[in-house]
């Protein structure tokens, strides 16, 4: 039955793999629906961000109807090098979007379903446990059962109690730090499924279900890719989405060829940006030049250019296109808290969205705020890159940059809003 299921994924991206020479191509903005003097306001509005030192460059993409009205790249990586279209960046965590679609190709071919606990497929997680009382002055710590096993659908939306450690001060850090789990792009010797093996011995954050809690359930969930297809994360990643899209630029590790199209990560020091590399922070960043290596961090470890990744997203508007029948896609952007914990105070992404699959899902309630149309979904990369996926109006945008502890949101948010004032409605 798993050999069929798989004989039907690829006949579904063989005949859906359209090498379509327009797509993305780029337009007059008109042509779509779209003001080209607000075009050039969005270009201006990142130029004068890089003047005033905000960021110190990137590239973004905007398009509509499968049209591409903005695909540009601004400010200088260095006295002798600008920012280019074809550079390559970081994405962090939007390496989840990536996974949760893999993961919804094998519910399509009925190899896994959202509510199997995960230890059908990896049976280290069969005796998880819940951290309980913690002793802050030795870090020893007392835990207690799971009330219920963790489920493929509590990874997708981080409700399963696996966290980041590192972005936990206290008691979650400590203990996370005793088990070397500190872990989120690579690793030198660890394989996937050793890392993934040596998570399950990690008490949970909290019972299964209970709240949602950010963390590495993305990374879970490739392991569960690697079991049911039989493949290396980065094979199954290369067959079923990134060579059915032409998506060229797109690695956990990337070649020789291309370790100079890799853009540094930037960190502001006394209010100038200084290159990660020069400040001893090698290790953090230099990980896609590191390969080949045998882990694949399924919520954290790929590196793509911004077309790349807007062809992944522009495929998603269009209703799964060459890489996921539409029918999925009801179940994919579903409202997933009621479902799950039925719990919106624990849901930290404020109160216009709710959470979907693996993405954040904008809703229409009388308190949203975003210009974004509801049923908008969502996320973004530790090094601050942003994408989001508008289905009312076949609009997606991609923004990248790479910077370590951006915080400066007002930057996105005005983007953001100059972006939606130029939909020709």
């Amino acid at each position: 039955m798993k050999k069929l299921g798989a004989l039907l994924l690829l006949f579904f991206v063989l005949t859906n793999c359209q090498q379509n020479s327009g797509k993305l191509s780029k337009v007059k903005p008109e042509e779509v629906g779209y003001s080209s003097e607000k075009v050039a306001e969005i270009e201006q509005y990142i130029q004068d961000a890089i003047e005033d030192n905000v960021i110190p460059g990137g590239t973004f993409v905007l398009a509509r109807n499968g049209k591409t009205v903005l695909q540009s790249s601004f400010g200088q990586v260095s006295d002798e090098r600008s920012y280019a279209n074809d550079d390559i960046y970081r994405l962090a965590s939007m390496t989840k979007a990536v996974t949760s679609i893999a993961i919804m190709q094998l519910v399509y071919q009925r190899l896994i379903y959202l509510d199997d606990p995960v230890f059908e497929y990896i049976p280290s997680y069969g005796k998880m446990t819940v951290l309980n009382e913690f002793n802050p002055e030795d870090s020893t710590y007392t835990v207690v059962k799971t009330m219920k096993p963790v489920t493929i659908r509590n990874l997708m939306t981080h409700t399963s109690g696996i966290v980041y450690g590192s972005f936990n001060p206290g008691k979650l850090m400590a203990v996370y730090e005793k088990f070397d789990m500190n872990v989120g792009f690579s690793h030198p010797e660890w394989t996937t499924e050793e890392w993934i093996d040596r998570l399950a011995e990690v008490p949970l954050a909290h019972q299964p279900g209970e709240r949602f809690s950010y963390g590495l359930n993305m990374d879970v969930l490739g392991r569960i890719i690697e079991v049911v297809s039989g493949k290396p994360l980065d094979v199954y990643f290369k067959q079923y989405i990134f060579d059915p899209l032409g998506m060229e630029d797109t690695y956990f590790y990337l070649p020789e060829e291309k370790f100079d199209r890799l853009t540094p990560v930037m960190v502001k020091v006394q209010g100038e940006f200084r290159d990660a590399i020069d400040l001893g922070m090698s290790s953090a960043v230099d990980y896609p030049k590191q390969g080949p290596r045998n882990l694949f961090a399924g919520g954290a470890g790929l590196s793509s250019t911004a077309m790349d990744y807007t062809k992944f997203i522009e495929a998603l508007v269009e209703g799964g296109n060459e890489i996921l029948p539409s029918e999925m896609m009801p179940i994919l952007l579903e409202d997933q808290m009621p479902i799950v914990i039925n719990d919106y105070e624990n849901y930290p992404k404020g109160k216009d969205g709710s959470f979907c699959l693996g993405f954040t899902l904008y809703q229409d309630k009388p308190t949203k705020t975003s210009p974004k149309s509801p049923g908008t979904y969502e996320w973004s990369g530790y090094f601050n890159t942003k994408f989001f996926i508008d289905p009312a109006e076949q609009m997606v945008f991609t923004g990248m940059t790479q910077i370590s502890g951006f915080n400066q949101p007002q930057f996105w948010n005005g983007l953001y809003e100059l972006i939606y004032e130029g939909l020709d409605n």
